[in-house]
């Protein structure tokens, strides 16, 4: 018996969003133990969370009958005090893509336009379809966006702009005086979505940082996007945030489903933000990364993208295969022809010897 035909038709088109592959499902397929793969496909924290948020987090474990704080209270003002903001200047969502949902809920519907960068991340795309707007993809310009034509093409149908600075799975990273001229150049009609996922990974130095002035009630149509899944190292806890003019925020609360935070993010959250040595830590394993695998890549002269993220995209020829065939060397990356880049793969930063290992690996697989 087939099921009830779905009234939101946008369906018909959508496809299934692909995550990077869990080691135990690439172990299972291979028929190989799972301890003798690494992954560094989906742009993780190779260094784990911090020690103070896994203690935090086993400290929960004993109250988990009880419901979480639904408004997240002790966190919030954490979050408040460590940015510079009030806590109504803060949403939280289940991953930034929970709130990029919001964003959806709120300012999509069809007729609406939505303007991306060609290579941009996936969920923009997916959430603009599943509201039935229509999405505008602007050519990128060297794999990066460019901001000049994405201001051109917005329409007055246009009610949002997403944007990712860096950019995921680019890597790439537009300067702040040129980032300013295009928030400056937004209509005040539209939203401006800014994708902070891995700013925390730049110096302080070449960081559009855009908090201060939302905390003065400025820019009332710009959202700050960020995560504790990256620099944090708390991805399996699915935690985002945005930062906004509280109007906006009291609109997304309207939206976010009751206890949508649940406790041990929470807990573990609050640590993570007082742990500046683990901070540290991965910011310093990340360009050491980045510099090493630059370096490789120049050694078998394959083309890179210059990456300000933790992660790096690798022309490589056939993606795909070149993939499968890392994969059964025991080194999980990600394809990038769902991002309409077949010959790229993309490598997220590992540890020194994960990276030894990932390039040794594509070194062989390139050789055959």
């Amino acid at each position: 018996m087939p099921i009830p035909t779905p009234v939101n038709r946008s369906l018909n088109d959508i496809p299934v969003y692909q995550p990077g592959r869990p080691i135990e499902e690439v172990a299972r397929e291979l028929g190989l133990p799972a301890a003798s793969f690494i992954k560094l496909a989906s742009n993780e924290n190779p260094l784990g969370p911090s020690p103070k948020a896994r203690a935090a987090m086993q400290h929960v474990i004993a109250s988990l009958h009880l419901y979480p704080d639904g408004n997240a209270f002790y966190l919030k003002q954490a979050l408040a005090q460590k940015l510079g903001v009030q806590p109504a200047n803060l949403i939280l969502g289940n991953g930034s893509n929970e709130i990029i949902e919001f964003v959806g809920h709120a300012y999509m519907e069809p007729g609406a336009d939505v303007v991306v960068s060609q290579y941009c991340f996936a969920v923009y795309p997916l959430v603009t379809r599943l509201f039935g707007a229509n999405l505008i993809t602007v050519p990128a310009r060297e794999y990066a966006h460019n901001l000049t034509a994405m201001l051109q093409a917005i329409t007055p149908d246009t009610r949002v702009v997403f944007v990712a600075n860096p950019n995921n799975p680019t890597g790439t990273l537009a300067s702040k005086d040129e980032l300013l001229r295009f928030v400056d150049g937004i209509p005040a009609n539209v939203l401006l979505a800014l994708d902070e996922a891995y700013i925390e990974f730049l110096p302080e130095a070449d960081r559009a940082d855009f908090v201060a002035e939302v905390a003065a009630g400025k820019r009332p149509n710009l959202l700050l996007l960020r995560t504790f899944s990256k620099i944090f190292g708390l991805a399996g806890l699915r935690l985002g945030y945005g930062i906004a003019h509280p109007e906006l925020i009291a609109a997304f609360e309207k939206i976010r489903q009751p206890f949508n935070i649940n406790a041990i993010a929470q807990a573990g959250a609050l640590a993570a933000l007082a742990d500046d040595e683990h901070t540290r830590r991965t910011r310093e394993n990340n360009a050491a990364g980045l510099r090493f695998f630059e370096s490789a890549c120049r050694e078998l002269k394959l083309e890179v993208v210059p990456s300000a993220a933790n992660f790096i995209l690798v022309k490589v020829g056939e993606g795909q295969r070149v993939f499968e065939a890392l994969q059964r060397e025991g080194v999980i990356t990600r394809p990038m022809g769902g991002y309409q880049l077949p010959e790229w793969i993309r490598i997220s930063v590992g540890t020194p010897a994960e990276n030894e290992r990932s390039f040794t690996a594509l070194r062989t697989v390139l050789a055959r």
